[in-house]
C-alpha cells in the first residue's frame, strides 16, 4: 500500500497525458459540485493528486477472488460519485503534510465505509436506481447487497487496521454510530420525543459522523496537531449535517434537478425532511397552513394533483423559510469551529463549502 502511494498520482492511475487533463477537468466539476473553491493552484494540486490517488487505491481494493463479488463491489464505485469523504480527508491533510503516505489509505477506508452504507441503504429503502444507474438489490438481489455491503465493511477495516489501533477504534466507532442512526431512523421518534430533535439527530449519526471521521482522518494522519484534528472533526459533522439539510431544501425549493432528483420526491416517498417537520409541528392558523398540514398529515403524497399543491404551498410556507435559517445557522457554526485553524488556503476553502450551503438555500 505504501509503495502504491507515494507513486505519483498520473503513474498509479494510468493517467497521462490528455487523461491528466481529462482527469483535472473531471476533478473540476467534482469541486464544483459540492461548492469547494481552491483558489490556490498549489492546493488545488495537492488535494487532486490524493483524489486521483484514492481512485486508484479503491479499484484495487474492492478486487476479490471472486469475479462476481468484484463485479458487484464495483458496481457503485464505477457508477461515480462526489467523492466528499475522500474530499474532506484530502483537505484535513493539508493542516499537516498532505503528502504522508498514510492519507490516501485513510481516504479510501472513508469512502469504502460510506459505499458499504450505500447498499444497505438501498436495501433499506427498496430502491431501485443508485447514481443514475440500477442499484445493486434491483440488478442482483436484496441478499447479495446486503453481502456486498458488509464485503467493503471489511475491506474498509482491513485498510484500516495498516493505519494502526486509533484508526480501527475510529472507524467501528463511526460505524456504530451509523448503525444507531439508521435505527432510530427505523423506529421513528418515540412517544414523547421532539420529531425535529430525532430527524436533526438521526443526520448527525448516518451523514455528520462519518464526514466527521473523515476530516478527522485528514488531520490525524497529515501529522495536524491535536487541537486541529479536533476542529477538523468538529467541523466535518456539523458541514455534514449542513449539507444534508440542504438537500432537504432544494427537494423542494429547486425548480430543477439541482438536488439530484426530481423536486418533491421525498414529499411523494413520504420521507419526513426538515420542511415538512417544521409545517406538521407549526400551530399556524392561516387557510395556508392548515391546508398544508392537512395534507402532509395522511403520509406520502402520492396524487399529483395534490402533490403539486404541497409542494406549492410548502414553498410559500414560514416552514420552508424556518429550515433555511436552520441550515445556515449550522454553516455559521461549522465556520465558527474553524476558528482554531491557522488562515490560509485549506481554510478558506473549507470555508467556501459553508458559504455554498448558505447560498444555494436562499
Amino acid at each position: 500500500m505504501v509503495e502504491s502511494v507515494v507513486r505519483p498520482a498520473e503513474e498509479r492511475s494510468g493517467m497521462t497525458g490528455s487523461g491528466q487533463r481529462r482527469s483535472r477537468s473531471a476533478m473540476a466539476q467534482q469541486f464544483g459540485a459540492v461548492g469547494l473553491d481552491l483558489v490556490d493552484p498549489a492546493l488545488e494540486e495537492s488535494v487532486r493528486s490524493v483524489l486521483v490517488s484514492v481512485e486508484a487505491e479503491l479499484r484495487t481494493s474492492v478486487v476479490s477472488a471472486d469475479p462476481f463479488v468484484t463485479e458487484a463491489a464495483r458496481h457503485l464505485l464505477d457508477a461515480g460519485g462526489k467523492r466528499f469523504r475522500p474530499l474532506l480527508v484530502a483537505l484535513g491533510a493539508q493542516f499537516g503534510d498532505p503528502a504522508s503516505a498514510r492519507v490516501v489509505p485513510a481516504a479510501v477506508v472513508m469512502e469504502l465505509t460510506h459505499l458499504a452504507t450505500l447498499y444497505h441503504d438501498d436495501v433499506m429503502d427498496e430502491a431501485d436506481v443508485r447514481r443514475g444507474t440500477p442499484s445493486a438489490n434491483s440488478r442482483w438481489t436484496n441478499s447479495v447487497a446486503i453481502l456486498v455491503g458488509d464485503y467493503l465493511f471489511a475491506r474498509a477495516a482491513d485498510l484500516a487496521a495498516d493505519l494502526g489501533t486509533e484508526a480501527v477504534r475510529l472507524q467501528a466507532r463511526t460505524f456504530a454510530r451509523l448503525v444507531h442512526g439508521q435505527i432510530a431512523e427505523t423506529i421513528g421518534p418515540r412517544e414523547g420525543e421532539d420529531p425535529v430533535g430525532h430527524y436533526l439527530g438521526v443526520i448527525a449519526e448516518k451523514t455528520g459522523s462519518l464526514i466527521a471521521t473523515s476530516a478527522r482522518f485528514g488531520g490525524m494522519f497529515g501529522g495536524a496537531s491535536p487541537a486541529h484534528v479536533e476542529a477538523l472533526a468538529g467541523y466535518g459533522e456539523t458541514i455534514g449535517v449542513a449539507f444534508q439539510l440542504s438537500d432537504d431544501l432544494l427537494d423542494i425549493a429547486s425548480e430543477s434537478v439541482q438536488s439530484g432528483k426530481t423536486p418533491g420526491t421525498d414529499l411523494r416517498e413520504g420521507v419526513p425532511t426538515l420542511p415538512v417537520l417544521y409545517a406538521l409541528g407549526a400551530d399556524d392558523a392561516d387557510a395556508a397552513s392548515v391546508r398544508l398540514r392537512e395534507i402532509l398529515a395522511a403520509g406520502p403524497v402520492t396524487d399529483e394533483a395534490l402533490h403539486a399543491e404541497a409542494l406549492g404551498l410548502l414553498r410559500e410556507s414560514p416552514a420552508l423559510k424556518r429550515a433555511r435559517e436552520t441550515v445556515r445557522s449550522y454553516a455559521e457554526e461549522a465556520r465558527e469551529q474553524l476558528r482554531p485553524l491557522p488562515d490560509g488556503g485549506p481554510r478558506r476553502a473549507l470555508e467556501s463549502l459553508c458559504d455554498f450551503i448558505a447560498d444555494r438555500t436562499s
